[in-house]
């Protein structure tokens, strides 16, 4: 069962599926019709053009050619079977970037290979029906899981399987939840919303010296699950504005201030960094790496040109009651790999008239801080998250 038909055939007279769009649709021929449904894709990758229709009698080193030469293959068969194929073919574009690297491993190539991998993989692509259902042999009921990721659709979908299995697990990540031992509560991260698993940020922010009383109005900037407003809240700040310029997110900080009692406190607002107004402690954790994201879950670990950090610093003096403080949340990982100088942040900080009034530090514990197979371990093991408390100068 396998044939294979260009997405550029717009002409074409549709099939038994209505065809949406070119630019945004798969198209496709199987049992001698054409079909098309539309295109899904978490990282904005265009339709593929190129479509091959296939079952279980696909071998993985002819799988491997076919998404090497650029088609995609729309899976028909077993869905555990699509998975070890999937597996498969992730261990042969392993290997291959292994005999290229041959150990000598830069940033910039661990994230190509990265890419590439992400790229190959995602030409496994599976089709959902209208109701999100998927109607493979042995697939999980995953309409829930899909519907909680992309609201209702008006029609099928086709997406890449690694974006299923993505969207699969975080449903389960937003059901089970995240336990945040800094609140002694489990915290629910909602799709394509960055998610706390790394506490040793939240800690600093659970630990640092805060004003006695409390500040009466706080910032947090680029909330995401809105962890560190609920941290802030529970310390006693009086109105936290959480904001985030992803309106996942910011119903992710709603739903998550209603479940850990803070609602109250906690002011979930979509914007892009700063809210207007004043604040007596400012709090911004932002992305720890400069570079591109390449999907809207990337935000939370890339920023473009140190851009949200920039912005943060400079904006400062202008959003900060007389007497308060910015907390800049910042991991060195960017330092360790060559990315961004201390240099360039302390000439950040001047730059924007503040200065620093002292430094907390804290070592990460997540596992690839100790895994030797990591590529880039040297730099994990060296690095420090720190929270540097600002001021303006005066």
């Amino acid at each position: 069962m396998m044939g294979y038909v260009t997405g550029q055939n717009a002409a074409d007279p549709p099939g038994r599926d209505a065809r949406p769009s070119a630019s945004t649709c798969v198209v496709w021929h199987e049992d001698g019709a054409e079909h098309a449904a539309q295109w899904h894709s978490e990282s904005a990758a265009p339709a593929p053009e190129t479509v091959v229709v296939a079952d279980d009698t696909l071998t993985a080193d002819a799988a491997m050619r076919l998404v090497r030469q650029g088609s995609a293959i729309l899976w028909r068969g077993d869905y555990h079977n699509a998975r070890q194929l999937l597996k498969a073919l992730d261990r042969r574009v392993q290997r291959r970037a292994a005999r290229r690297q041959r150990g000598d491993v830069t940033f910039a190539g661990h994230r190509a290979t990265r890419t590439e991998r992400a790229t190959l993989l995602a030409r496994l692509v599976v089709r959902l029906e209208a109701d999100h259902s998927l109607r493979l042999r042995r697939a999980p009921d995953v309409r829930e899981a899909c519907t909680a990721a992309y609201g209702e659709t008006t029609g099928p979908m086709c997406i890449a399987l690694t974006e299923l299995l993505g969207v699969i697990g975080a449903h389960q990540w937003q059901e089970k939840g995240v336990h945040v031992p800094a609140l002694g509560e489990t915290v629910h991260p909602g799709y394509g919303v960055f998610s706390p698993v790394r506490g040793e940020y939240i800690d600093l922010v659970a630990e640092a010296p805060l004003a006695d009383p409390p500040p009466r109005v706080a910032f947090d900037l680029g909330t995401g699950t809105g962890v560190l407003a609920a941290v802030l809240a529970r310390r006693g700040v009086a109105e936290v504005v959480a904001t985030d310029i992803n309106p996942r997110a910011v119903e992710s900080a709603r739903d998550n201030a209603a479940r850990l009692g803070v609602a109250g406190r906690v002011r979930p607002l979509e914007a892009d960094l700063y809210p207007s107004g004043r604040a007596d402690l400012v709090v911004c954790n932002p992305p720890w790496l400069p570079g591109e994201p390449t999907s809207a879950l990337e935000t939370g670990i890339y920023d473009p040109g140190s851009d949200m950090l920039r912005r943060f610093l400079a904006g400062l003096p202008d959003h900060l009651e007389p007497g308060g403080e910015g907390w800049l949340v910042l991991s060195d990982l960017a330092e360790h790999l060559g990315l961004r100088g201390r240099d360039e942040l302390l000439e950040l900080i001047a730059g924007a008239g503040l200065r620093v009034v002292d430094r907390h530090e804290t070592t990460p514990r997540h596992s690839r801080a100790t895994d030797a197979k990591d590529a880039l371990h040297a730099a994990r093991r060296a690095e420090v998250t720190s929270l540097w408390r600002l001021a303006v100068l005066r």
